[in-house]
């Protein structure tokens, strides 16, 4: 681990725990970000959830003081697009919300409930048994099966509620087959978010709190990682952690200070 700062010409940003903390602004988040801006350093919000628009995060993160326009929002909505047009078929089955819902038929993928190419399956709060069976069957069929992320529960106010991943469990159970995941920390998303920056990987650095996503997403693909103490990892946790990310920062605004 180095705390020595690197000249990247790119970054992948994550946004909670980094840009904001559930409903509150983190307030180092938007000077950062403006740091970013005025070094002309490209960057991409990187976001697993997969029910909300690019657009939708951009307002959110205006609201938190974060001036964000949806071209800088790569969510794994996105991603599974993007991996979708890299595979052969155009027939699609979705268990999931608008984000994803949207951003597929965008891209001009056709809906099948019968034999569709590929399932896909996000965070779905009005899942039912039917979907579930309509997919299961399809994935027997031989559809390709894809999650937008593995992560089982989103933090709600009522609680740890089950997320895409935990849906994906139960049409794995069903299946007997694994989904390819999209979103961090898969190299999916992280391959396709340096695309869309248009840089290498060793001139890239993700930015983030969650040892567990957003760190290992980078240390898994060979990516330079700034583990940045305002959210879920402490310094306690990550002492525990056998690989150490690249550098660590007790806030954003220890980053890019001579800007």
């Amino acid at each position: 681990m180095s705390d020595e700062k690197q000249d990247y010409k790119g970054y992948l940003v994550d946004l909670d725990g980094t840009m904001y903390m559930g409903p509150d602004p983190i307030e180092e988040a938007g000077p950062f970000i403006d740091r970013l801006r005025q070094a002309n350093l490209p960057f991409l919000f990187l976001s697993n959830n997969s029910t909300a628009s690019p657009q939708d995060v951009a307002d959110k993160l205006g609201k938190m003081g974060v001036q964000a326009q949806a071209e800088e929002v790569y969510t794994s909505s996105l991603a599974t697009v993007d991996y979708l047009n890299s595979r052969p078929g155009d027939s699609v089955y979705i268990i999931g919300e608008s984000g994803l819902l949207d951003a597929v038929e965008e891209a001009g993928y056709k809906w099948d409930e019968d034999q569709p190419d590929f399932v896909l399956v996000g965070l779905d709060r009005k899942v039912t048994y039917e979907k579930f069976n309509i997919a299961t069957l399809a994935i027997q069929k031989g559809a390709e099966f894809i999650c937008t992320n593995r992560d089982t529960n989103i933090p709600t106010d009522r609680g740890m509620s089950p997320s895409a991943g935990a849906l994906a469990a139960f049409l794995e159970r069903a299946t007997g087959q694994e989904p390819k995941y999209i979103g961090k920390p898969e190299a999916t998303i992280m391959d396709k978010g340096i695309e869309r920056l248009g840089l290498a990987k060793e001139d890239v650095a993700m930015v983030g709190d969650n040892y567990d996503t957003d760190i290992l997403a980078g240390i898994n693909n060979g990516i330079d990682t700034i583990l940045v103490f305002s959210g879920l990892t402490s310094p306690e946790e990550l002492a525990e952690k056998d690989k150490q990310p690249t550098h660590t920062i007790n806030s954003l605004d220890d980053w890019l200070t001579d800007v």
